[in-house]
This record gives structure tokens, sequence and C-alpha cells, in this order.
């Protein structure tokens, strides 16, 4: 091949997202239809909890659901271009999918934002150190590697007495 054309190829997918711009985008970051948006902040390590911030984009008043793995935690309306903010506990060392969803009334509930969040906060009071779990395996292991070359250099030390004596 030549190297023209080795330089056409490798270029071509740059040179295609770069003139559509359009496809580059994977996920749109709002659908035009949704009537308010959600950010979810990290799970604050004192209070277990996480902030969820549901702010309204349109000129009206927009009814959401708020739920945490399935249950509901928190339910209102937001007010035309306001925000409402929420807190959702997470129990330690545990995730939980937070979804919020539009409620109209007769129609279903329409998801309009999903996040997994997991509360990886370390636990007690001493974050500085660890406790004391007993020795390191590593060495166990090398102690125990030691004493099986002892027994088996004591049993072939025995076996080269034995074994080449001739009978009388």
């Amino acid at each position: 091949m030549r190297i023209g054309t080795r330089v056409v190829l490798a270029t071509l997918p740059m040179t295609v997202a770069l003139l559509l711009p359009a496809t580059a985008w994977a996920w749109p970051r709002l659908d035009p239809g949704d009537p308010f948006t959600m950010t979810v902040d990290d799970v604050a390590c004192r209070s277990g909890r996480a902030t969820v911030t549901l702010r309204n984009v349109t000129r009206q008043l927009a009814r959401y659901d708020l739920r945490a793995d399935g249950r509901t935690v928190a339910s209102g309306s937001i007010p035309a271009r306001k925000t409402v903010v929420k807190q959702v506990r997470v129990r330690r060392g545990s995730r939980a999918e937070i979804e919020a969803y539009s409620v109209a009334e007769h129609n279903p509930d329409t998801l309009i934002d999903s996040t997994d969040i997991e509360n990886d906060c370390p636990w007690g009071h001493h974050l500085d150190r660890l406790p004391f779990t007993g020795p390191p395996v590593d060495l166990m292991a090398k102690l125990a590697t030691a004493g099986g070359l002892v027994i088996m250099g004591g049993v072939l030390w025995w076996y080269g007495w034995i074994w080449p004596r001739s009978a009388p």
C-alpha cells in the first residue's frame, strides 16, 4: 500500500468526525421535550446522603417523582425556571440507582434521567490507619514453605542413610 493511501485511511475517521459534528455526540445533553434536568453529587461521607438537584427548564410548573432503587424518595412540583434540591440516603458499601420521572395526569410517568451512585466512604473513625488483622499472608506462606523444605530435607537425609546399604 502506498504512503498516500495510508495517510488518507488514517485521517478518514477524524475528518468524518469533524465534518459531521452531530454524529460525534453519543447521547444528547438535554432532550428538548424534557421539563427538567437532574444532577447528582457524590455521597457525603458524614451523612451518607447524595444531593440530587432537579432544575426546571420550562416556563411552566413541572411535577416530578424521585426514586431510589425503585421506591419513591420524594415527589412534588418544581416552579418554572426554579431548582429543587433533595437528599437521597445511600447505605454504606452499597449502590443505588436514582431515577427522576416526569409525572403527568393522564400519561404514564416518563423517565427523565437515571444515575447509579455508590457509597464507597471508608468506615470507622480512624481513617488514617487500618486495623490489625494478623500477620501478613505472604509471611505465613514463606514460613510454611520453609517448614516443608526442612521436613523434606530430613526425609531425604534419612532415606540417604538407609538406601545405599547392601544386605549382609
